[in-house]
């Protein structure tokens, strides 16, 4: 009887670690060869925008290394890596609304007195403010009258459509 239950013992081990290793459990890494959510990725790119200007590019430095999933890039940028395997590479049109949307909320005027007296703003000068909390803020000039400034929160590249070339360097 003892036997018996040594080998019914071993058998049940045996299939629950193949029932594991068929559903996935066992080893946390991933084994799909495949970019996922939580895979901590390295990645070559160049962002252009329609008229071809190149924006930014990581091809003159170290590779760009981020975790998928953590919020930390645009959402678009993370999507398009999912499913990638190491050394492949795509071109992928992100929407401004999966990059950075353009927010009215951050566009206001403010009046000519309320900046420093010696400043002459003109359009597309860039203007750095300091908030209660320390943080630097940066605004670009969209208008400028005699009596008020209007200033630009938004992102430089807000509610404009990008493209990346992306390279997987590597999943680590």
């Amino acid at each position: 009887m003892q036997k018996l239950l040594s080998v019914l013992a071993i058998a049940i081990l045996g299939l629950a670690l193949v029932i594991g290793v068929a559903c996935g459990g066992g080893d946390e890494d991933n084994e799909t060869g495949q970019a996922q959510i939580g895979d901590a990725v390295k990645v070559h790119y160049t962002g252009t925008l329609d008229d071809g200007t190149v924006f930014d590019s990581s091809l003159e430095r170290d590779p760009l290394e981020f975790t998928i999933g953590e919020g930390k890039l645009i959402p678009g940028f993370e999507e398009a890596v999912i499913g990638m395997s190491e050394g492949e590479s795509k071109t992928v049109e992100i929407p401004a609304d999966k990059a950075y949307p353009y927010n009215e909320e951050l566009v206001f005027v403010v009046d000519r007195d309320q900046l420093q007296p010696d400043l002459q703003p003109e359009v597309g000068q860039q203007l750095q403010f300091q908030r209660e909390d320390g943080q630097i803020v940066i605004f670009t000039v969209i208008d400028v009258s005699e009596l008020s400034v209007t200033l630009d929160g938004n992102h430089p590249l807000a509610g404009k459509d990008l493209t990346f070339e992306i390279q997987l360097v590597e999943i680590l």
